[in-house]
């Protein structure tokens, strides 16, 4: 993948579910050197990132976000969802952990409200359509606009519908949204994800997913 020197592989790093890849990995370096800070830049760096204290999912309209949602509290998808209008929002326990999940709507008109809402998030999860891929340089300005605000956010980008014909892997999703350009302050993971109605409606993809969550915002 060009723009990182150095991936690391979570557990079973490339697992095949129904013909489905799905990886997770973390960026760990860029392989371009680091520009030169202002004294500005640094007292920047310097500063501490405040932790937030929810999930912050974000995504075009029509990504499959609220499914995923219902798969990461229930396992399941027991009944068809439609795009978000405004917001949702998900708690979900863990042993001693509560974690907070919030979903905003991807539409044109509630993407003013993504911005807003960045600084309570201790980790964002940004879900792409892998099958749309006419929107994927949409999808991309607008993740950017997300990461360059906030230059130290955690971020699992979901590549949903992974069992669709047509839909990209996540290679290309990281070639797509340019993720190679994603600073250094940000801890990247990219998970497969698809979801259909019923009691094994969640694969390994959104398993990971939802594991790999509940251990960042355990940690982070």
């Amino acid at each position: 993948m060009p723009g990182v020197r150095e991936i690391g592989l979570l557990g079973a790093a490339l697992a095949l579910t129904g013909g489905v890849a799905c990886a997770v990995c973390y960026l760990m370096h860029k392989t371009q050197e680091p520009k030169k800070r202002g004294k500005e830049d640094e007292r920047k760096q310097e500063q501490p990132r405040s932790a937030g204290t929810q999930v912050l999912v974000l995504g075009l309209d029509g990504a499959g976000k609220t499914s995923l949602l219902h798969c990461f509290a229930t396992g399941s998808l027991e009944q068809d969802t439609s795009p978000t209008q405004g917001f949702n929002a998900v708690s979900i326990n863990k042993e001693a952990l509560q974690i907070e999940f919030l979903e905003i709507g991807g539409s044109e008109k509630l993407r003013d409200y993504w911005l807003m809402y960045l600084c309570k998030a201790r980790v964002m999860v940004y879900v792409v359509d892998s099958t749309d891929a006419d929107r994927f340089p949409l999808a991309k300005r607008l993740l950017h606009q997300l990461l360059s605000s906030d230059p130290c956010l955690p971020l699992v980008l979901l590549a949903n519908k992974q069992d669709v014909p047509g839909a990209r892997g996540i290679t290309d999703l990281y070639e797509a949204l340019d993720l190679g350009k994603v600073g250094d302050g940000h801890r990247l993971s990219v998970v497969g994800t698809q979801v259909k109605k019923g009691k094994s409606a969640a694969n390994a993809g959104v398993r990971d997913a939802h594991d790999l969550i509940i251990e960042m915002m355990s940690n982070n």
